[in-house]
């Protein structure tokens, strides 16, 4: 899933080398469960004629992951010149990770795979390669995750280096096991009845780190289609409002209104259609300036006010009164004698998001004229 979001992003920003390398991150990851899967395994067993060299291949599939990972932490971490050299030294030394890991597997029965025990020569020095690599890899990765934690400003980055963080002390306790596997088995003993948990710091830990890494992204695309809901929503919420002022100044569109429908079904985003709708719905409040009467503003807000409202709704349902009121003047040629300013003059928003907020509420407390002559409002 991890992999899969982050492609969409990739088609875009291939040259953001944290971005490719976190994408990698995924995939070795991917690669290597499923490598490990018993069906996958023995396929890759008899198709290459290898008893249990899926094994080392799932492997590999890890000291990768530890590779893009720690790397994409030193490109969070230090400026890009800084970041290459590192991320240069840890593909070397995942390389030669990878190569000692065959280099030893060509001298080991394969059965020993085949029960995860720690038995010859050589099947120490396979997992001894795996497991400093690994300790050595999530160590780093612990260590400057949790330093870049306390550095951040964003809430859910900071969590999610947290959760990094404490996935990659959990995947330590795999490597301590194991270790304590190798030297019990130096003096005679075993450690065997801690392997099932050994599994469980390894599995558990991949899980949290992977979690960690993920969380941003899952975020950022939870925050992207609420952000899609939310325009589609308002952009039907202001509807009615600027029905009103484009049939009484069909001027303010300067171009067709877009189906809110085709746009729903065709999944697009509608931000520069809400844009525009904020826009219109301003001008023909300007429009219709010519039209406000004071008297209409006076008794909106003394009656409102009586009603317990407070800014921003009191303004607001002033407004929508004056909207209404100036509309049936408008229809009806009768300028106003004592002109007045939109009541939301005294809440002016600053932004184009405050402006937004401001116009819901107006357009919550409006109801057009009863009487108001329409004009075809483009599909």
């Amino acid at each position: 899933m991890g992999f899969l979001f982050l492609l969409r992003d990739l088609k875009n920003n291939r040259k953001d080398r944290a971005l490719v390398l976190l994408s990698l991150v995924f995939l070795s990851s991917a690669l290597s469960f499923i490598i490990a899967l018993p069906p996958i395994w023995k396929q890759i067993d008899a198709a290459l004629g290898v008893p249990s060299i899926a094994v080392p291949l799932a492997q590999s599939c890890v000291m990768l992951v530890l590779v893009f990972q720690t790397s994409v932490v030193a490109y969070w971490a230090f400026p890009p010149a800084e970041a290459r050299r590192r991320s240069k030294i840890f593909g070397i030394a995942g390389a030669a990770a990878i190569a000692g890991l065959f280099a030893t597997f060509s001298q080991i029965d394969p059965d020993d795979f085949s029960h995860f025990l720690v038995r010859g020569t050589f099947y120490k020095a396979y997992l001894g390669i795996y497991i400093a690599a690994y300790t050595l890899a999530q160590t780093y990765l612990a260590v400057k995750c949790w330093q870049q934690a306390r550095r951040s400003v964003n809430s859910w980055v900071t969590a999610s280096l947290r959760i990094i963080t404490v996935g990659a002390v959990i995947t330590v306790g795999q490597s301590v096991i194991r270790t304590a596997d190798l030297v019990a088995d130096a003096f005679g003993s075993s450690a065997d009845s801690w392997l099932a948990l050994a599994w469980l710091c390894g599995d558990a830990g991949a899980l949290l780190t992977l979690l960690g890494y993920f969380l941003p992204t899952l975020v950022d695309r939870a925050r992207g289609v609420y952000g899609w809901a939310n325009d589609h929503y308002v952009y039907k919420r202001l509807a009615p409002l600027w029905e009103a002022l484009y049939a009484a100044t069909p001027s303010i569109a300067a171009v067709p209104a877009e189906s809110q429908l085709r746009s729903l079904v065709q999944l697009r985003p509608i931000s520069f259609s809400l844009y525009r709708r904020i826009t219109e719905i301003r001008d023909g409040m300007i429009e219709l300036r010519p039209y406000l009467h004071a008297d209409v503003r006076e008794e909106a807000e003394h009656r409102h006010g009586t009603q317990g409202l407070k800014d921003p709704d009191l303004a607001a349902a002033v407004v929508a009164e004056q909207i209404r009121q100036a509309l049936a003047s408008h229809s009806q040629k009768q300028a106003a004698v004592e002109l007045t300013e939109y009541a939301d003059a005294r809440v002016s928003p600053e932004t184009t998001d405050e402006d937004k907020h401001l116009l819901l509420r107006i357009a919550r407390y409006f109801t057009p004229p009863p009487a108001q002559v329409t004009t075809p409002v483009p599909s």
